[in-house]
This record gives structure tokens, sequence and C-alpha cells, in this order.
């Protein structure tokens, strides 16, 4: 979509936050209830040792729609704490 729509100046994008389990979809996303156990097993999945906020999601928004990111089209940004790299 970004090839596509940028001679019309449109950025596309898009922000893959790593699993919460305070949102309202973790039970189906984990499989069932996040108990202690299945929270503690998707942690340690994560090095820098948190699940994501929603604020650490809005930020990546914000950077995106800012005109520091004016350039940036056609990327996928992380917002994981390094569990994909």
């Amino acid at each position: 979509m970004a090839a596509e729509l940028g001679p019309d100046n449109i950025r596309v994008n898009c922000i893959n936050p790593v699993f919460n389990p305070d949102t309202g979809l973790a039970a189906e996303f984990a499989g069932g209830p996040v108990d202690d156990a299945r929270r503690a097993k998707f942690l340690a999945t994560i090095p820098l040792g948190r699940f994501s906020t929603a604020l650490d999601v809005a930020n990546a928004a914000l950077y995106l729609a800012s005109d520091e990111a004016a350039f940036v089209s056609g990327v996928c940004i992380e917002v994981d704490g390094a569990r994909c790299v």
C-alpha cells in the first residue's frame, strides 16, 4: 500500500505492539484466562522485561504522525521490548 499510495503523498505504516495481559483481547490471544503462569511465560519472552502499555503504542503513533516521520513509509514499528529481535 505504501508504494501504491506514495505518489499521492500518503504514507502507510503499522505498529506491532507486544502482548499486553491487561487488554480486553488478552485471554483470546493467550488461548484462555491470563493467570500468573501465563503472564510469566509471556513476560519471559520480552527482553526489556515488561509488557507494552497503551502509552508505548500511543508514542509510536505520535512519532509516525509527527513531522519527524515525514519520510517514513512502508515500515512496521515493533513496540515489543525487543521480543522480535
